[in-house]
């Protein structure tokens, strides 16, 4: 049986996208090291990034950018970016698992697929837990290359996350062109 795990990253950042992937095994194949990529180390998440990506059937990235996700709010963002990650994957899953408790195609979507949502699905099935790993390394790539533009948010070290000093900067400076404004407006009361 072919599985594909999907999960994403970036839902609770104030800055940068939100991204998704999708990871195509044959069931039972495992990969030594994996884990939700929470539990691992972000040196570990870089050294099994290629590996994940030379083991794996097909695999596919998704962002889904900061207006896009102020235009209509992160959950849809999320779920454009998994739907994303579907529609260009050519091998067609015996069997999706998606990580969380709600998944939903949009309405114009023609093909039916099998899928289940699992929560912590990224510590419990190991495609998702690759999914995850895919998902956070790229998303941590583009928000240090976001820092060589905007270096004085720090986004190399905080990835885009509310932490004390990117508000206080936020607070000196204002938004940036990859702040979610939705995400951010409390921080100018």
């Amino acid at each position: 049986m072919i599985v594909c795990g999907i999960d994403e990253a970036g839902r609770g950042p104030i800055a940068g996208p939100v991204v998704a992937a999708a990871v195509i095994f044959e069931e039972g194949f495992t990969i030594k090291g994996v884990n939700d990529s929470k539990k691992l180390t972000e040196h570990q998440r870089e050294n099994l990034f290629p590996v994940i990506i030379e083991n794996c059937i097909e695999y596919s990235i998704s962002e889904v950018d900061n207006k896009v996700i102020d235009e209509i709010n992160v959950l849809k963002s999320t779920m454009l970016a998994m739907y994303n990650c579907i529609k260009v994957n050519s091998v067609n899953p015996d069997r999706y698992f998606i990580d969380g408790n709600y998944f939903r195609l949009p309405d114009n979507y023609q093909e039916k697929i099998n899928y289940e949502t699992v929560v912590k699905g990224d510590s419990k099935i190991f495609s998702i837990s690759c999914a995850s790993i895919l998902a956070k390394v790229h998303r941590d790539i583009l928000m240090r290359e976001y820092h060589s533009v905007y270096s004085d948010y720090d986004f190399h070290k905080n990835k885009g996350y509310g932490t004390k000093k990117h508000i206080e900067k936020i607070r000196e400076a204002g938004l940036c062109e990859i702040h979610r404004k939705t995400f951010c407006r409390n921080f100018f009361v």
